[in-house]
């Protein structure tokens, strides 16, 4: 099992150039709701359980807060049961604006997951896009956080 502290991950993500994030995979909230749609990809949302309840989540995504209470090892664990395990599954992750988003992906990719994105102009909109909830893209209550 992962043993490696979570947080060291992060402080290296996040002392990588500037240049280096903006080459992150990525993709718009509409392009991930229609690949979530028709299976093709897990959308996890990563932002923490108040955001969820004040905002909803994206419809259909998982939730699993980066800032995960059982640390790096639990989020680990959440992300691989959403994907059932498979570490090659297509995954899209999103939060409010593509911050968080573009500090994770790294993480995931040295861990072994393959197929990785994130949604830069997150929940709300960033300078990416217009966001989930401003497209009007569907949302869902969060009722078990």
């Amino acid at each position: 099992m992962f043993r490696f502290p979570f947080f060291l991950i992060f402080a290296a993500v996040l002392a990588m150039p500037t240049h280096a994030q903006t080459t992150l995979p990525s993709m718009t909230a509409s392009e991930a709701r229609e690949l979530q749609q028709s299976g093709e990809l897990v959308l996890i949302d990563i932002r923490q359980p108040e955001e969820w309840r004040e905002t909803g989540m994206p419809q259909g995504s998982v939730g699993v807060s980066m800032a995960h209470p059982e640390g790096g090892q639990g989020f680990l664990r959440d992300v691989l049961a959403a994907v059932g395990g498979d570490t090659d599954e297509s995954i899209a992750l999103i939060c409010r604006t593509g911050n968080r988003t573009s500090q994770v992906l790294p993480a995931l990719q040295r861990w072994g997951f393959t197929d990785v994105h994130h949604i830069p102009e997150g929940v709300a909109g960033s300078s990416y896009g217009a966001g989930w909830i401003p497209s009007g893209l569907p949302l869902q209550d969060c009722t078990d956080c």
